[in-house]
Order: C-alpha cells, then structure tokens, then sequence
C-alpha cells in the first residue's frame, strides 16, 4: 500500500509537468533533490508531551514565474516521503474519561515509525546577494497522507505546510548546492479527530540540475 501511494505521487507530480511543458504554459528549469531533518525539541517548539522527529526526501521540479526587479519568483513541484519517529512522554495527555484510555496510553507511549507520503508545491521568492549567491524564501502547501495514528494526529488525510530560508550556491554552469532552514507543521484542519498536530523546526541540504 505504501509504495502504491508513493507512486501515485509521483506519477501525478510528474503528469502534471508534463501536460503544463506540453502547452507551453510553464516548462521545467531544474530537477533537484532535498533532505530535511527536523524535530519539535528546539527554541521555538519544545512541547514536554511528545517527541517528534522527522527526515523528510523530496524530488524536485522547478519553473520560473517571472521576476520583479531584482526579485524572482520560482515553483517547486515535490512529492515527497517522510520517516517520522514520535512517542507520546506525558501519559496524562490521553484523559482517564476518553474511550479506552489505558490501551490509547499504552499504545501511544510506545516509540513508533511512521511514514507521510505528501505532494507539496514551493513557492520560491529568490534575490541574488553576489554572483553565484542566492537568498531564497520558500512557502510550502501541501495534501499528505499518514500511516499510524497518534494522539495528536489521526491516520490517514492531512495537510503539510512549510516555511524556509537558504542560500543556493551555483557549483557550475549545470548545478546548485542550496543550505537552509525550516519551521514546518502538519495537522488535518479538523477533518478528523484528533488534530493537534505537530509543529517543527530543522535544516534541509539539496542539489539541483539545470536541464536547459
């Protein structure tokens, strides 16, 4: 099941290129790949509930928008998969009048793997600072899925959302090595229960080929 959903994100990120090349509306620049590393232990985020870390890998699609001045504007086509390793710490989370507490506490306090399979577009707002230096500010939305239910998050639907800062440096005339920051969360918007979601912070290292 997890490798039908995998592809299925990645044919239809790649279905979706194709038919936008095919009509001229936008075509392909770069093609990339990213790892992210994040976890909710941090300066921003630091809930004594629950652990939470996550290592994410996405492929990479991009186009060009257009610019303004000395701004451009970029999109990022990036399905994605996420290895997320979480425990529920504070047992008293789960409240002694919920259905089956004593087997949701010893359910969730067991350390688990999960995995969140997710389609995600960037959109990229890039100034260059000297030649070969880029600064990159990157709004990320996306649909996912999840596998194991949590006490903050219930199985199945949800939603990703990103933000990032970096720098991308141009190796050569072909390739780019881009270092940043992140702060991410992901939650269902309450289209099933439970939905406290999760809330992050972590770095992501990525390289991208020119294809033109």
């Amino acid at each position: 099941m997890k490798n039908k959903v995998l592809f299925f994100l990645l044919f239809a990120s790649f279905l979706s290129a194709a038919q936008a090349s095919k009509k001229g509306v936008l075509s392909v620049k770069k093609i990339g790949f990213l790892y992210n590393n994040a976890n909710e232990k941090n300066f921003i985020f630091d809930d004594e509930d629950y652990s939470y870390t996550t290592n994410t890998y996405k492929l990479q699609a991009f186009y060009n928008l257009g610019n303004w001045k000395s701004l451009y504007f970029e999109l990022i086509v990036q399905p994605q998969y996420q290895v997320i390793n979480h425990q529920l710490d504070n047992s008293f989370f789960v409240l002694p009048d919920e259905e089956n507490a004593t087997m949701k506490i010893a359910e969730f306090t067991t350390p688990k793997t999960m995995y969140l399979y997710a389609f995600e577009l960037g959109f990229v707002l890039k100034k260059e600072l000297f030649k070969k230096l880029d600064f990159l500010v990157t709004i990320g939305l996306g649909l996912a899925t999840v596998d194991t239910r949590t006490e903050r998050l219930a199985k199945g639907f949800t939603f990703i959302e990103n933000g990032s800062l970096g720098l991308s440096y141009k190796t050569s005339n072909k390739t780019y090595v881009y270092l940043g920051s992140n702060i991410g969360h992901v939650s269902n918007f309450d289209t099933q229960k439970p939905n406290n979601g999760y809330s992050f912070v972590g770095y992501e290292i990525g390289v991208s080929y020119v294809l033109k």
